[in-house]
């Protein structure tokens, strides 16, 4: 009689334990992948690292000699794969790894296409054993089951090939499709982060050097038996001390380490985006040779981390970014038609006052544009009137004193920046006199002390905006603990 090994049962205790834990690691992935980690950081961690110990026990009892080969070991090594695969994304996504995440990320995706691909195959390889069996139905009939090596697609020979063919097509098409449509739910959403540090919301020092010339003064006895050469009475030597009043500070907001902002990461970077709308010429003076110079000066005066390029985005992808995570500045400029739609007016208030968003506007050319903006803002903010900026104000005076408005030429009936102010902060910044043609390649023929001061204004604004989305973080921090 054929004596059958028999596995041992898997213990209770065990399998709760890993039922119980498979839940929580689902809610984490799902919070990542989907809510944008709305779960604090500290649960994302204690879940990974957690399935780190209990993959490694899934691991050694898997590979008991007991246990080889069987579904179970099977699934539970599948199970390991995957868990560590996260793990190992999300720690070097911790430590700013991005080359190594990348790659972490792609040939996991294929290693987990080859296990999924695996399962497929013993699936259909158990239905086609069920559906060879006789089902007493006429030989005559053609077989459409495809689990059914006579069914006519296959053909007269290579049956089981074709049928191989065929399962690995489906299984690819089904796989790309999930692969899509999860990137499609993940892409539609983007996060900001500005780059993490602290300092203080101070004006940058200038640095002084004086010059001290320091003359000589000669004492010469003329009875003395010592012979010598008597200098120039009026010979000076002059002592060049550079006295630097360099700043103690670093240029931020908030606790941290380097320059940069409390409520940033890692991997954050100041980034420079610019809307796109309907109107024509939203683009004017856009990317390299222009909004580029302008975020590259940002990140030479303030020693943040900067992005690589500058970016635009239509008005409706602003829905894009979630409370928390959206962009603290986004610039606009133009000088022709202005036209927004009911949903990006919609888009734009909320990105203002929900996210705690600033626009910063420049006109690039015309009183028709100024017109336009006006009547765009009454739609945007209708209870919130626009004001002139003093010079006094905060966004004119911090990191830099602009003791001017500086502008390339005047466009409209204004000369001073108008600001929506509200909460006490800016919820707009419009400046009348095309700032960011200044910002250009050439600065537009202007004088040096003139486009220096526009390159200094921006990153006032900038800095601003970033600076009070920092506080509304810390207020948000603060309520809910």
């Amino acid at each position: 009689m054929k004596q059958t090994s028999k596995q041992p049962p898997i213990p209770i205790a065990a399998l709760f334990l890993s039922s119980c834990f498979l839940l929580a690691w689902l809610v984490v992935i799902g919070d990542r992948v989907f809510l944008i980690d709305r779960l604090p950081a500290v649960i994302h961690w204690t879940i990974h690292v957690v399935g780190l110990l209990i993959g490694l026990g899934w691991l050694l009892w898997a590979t008991r000699s007991s246990h080889q080969g069987s579904v179970l070991a099977c699934a539970a090594l599948s199970m390991v794969y995957i868990v560590w695969w996260q793990a190992s994304i999300v720690l070097t996504d911790a430590l700013v790894w991005d080359t190594l995440r990348v790659t972490l990320a792609r040939w996991g995706t294929v290693g987990l296409f080859i296990i999924g691909l695996g399962w497929f195959v013993r699936w259909v390889e158990r239905q086609t054993k069920r559906a060879s069996q006789p089902t007493g139905a006429p030989a005559s009939d053609p077989v459409w089951n495809p689990f059914n090596l006579d069914a006519w697609y296959y053909g007269r020979q290579g049956k089981k090939l074709n049928q191989s063919i065929g399962a690995f097509a489906v299984y690819s098409f089904v796989f790309m499709l999930v692969c899509l449509m999860l990137s499609q739910l993940n892409g539609c959403r983007e996060t900001y982060e500005m780059p993490a540090g602290g300092g203080v919301q101070q004006q940058i020092v200038q640095t002084i050097k004086v010059q001290k010339v320091i003359r000589k003064k000669f004492v010469v006895n003329p009875y003395s038996a010592i012979l010598f050469e008597v200098p120039n009475i009026d010979e000076t030597v002059k002592l060049n001390l550079n006295e630097v009043t360099k700043h103690q500070y670093e240029i931020g907001y908030g606790q941290g380490e380097g320059a940069g902002f409390s409520g940033g990461t890692f991997r954050g970077k100041v980034r420079f985006i610019r809307l796109e709308y309907s109107g024509s010429d939203w683009d004017q003076d856009f990317g390299i040779g222009g909004d580029l110079n302008m975020l590259t000066e940002y990140g030479i005066r303030t020693k943040h981390k900067i992005a690589e390029r500058t970016e635009s985005r239509h008005v409706v992808q602003l829905k894009n970014f979630p409370i928390g995570k959206s962009p603290p500045v986004v610039y606009m400029t133009g000088q022709k038609n202005i036209s927004f739609s009911n949903n990006e007016i919609k888009t734009m208030r909320e990105y203002i006052t929900d996210k705690h968003g600033m626009l910063f506007a420049d006109n690039g050319g015309s009183r028709h544009w100024e017109n336009q903006f006006f009547a765009l803002m009454n739609r945007v903010l209708p209870d919130v009137r626009p004001v002139p900026i003093p010079l006094d104000d905060v966004i004119h005076r911090v990191p830099y004193q602009i003791p001017f408005l500086p502008f390339v030429a005047p466009h409209g009936s204004r000369k001073e920046a108008i600001g929506w102010y509200k909460d006490g902060r800016w919820l707009c910044y419009y400046h009348p006199g095309d700032i960011g043609d200044a910002w250009s390649d050439g600065h537009a023929g202007v004088k040096p002390e003139i486009w220096e001061a526009c390159y200094q204004l921006g990153t006032n604004v900038i800095f601003y905006g970033h600076t009070e989305y920092n506080k509304w973080l810390d207020a948000q921090k603060k309520d809910k603990t």
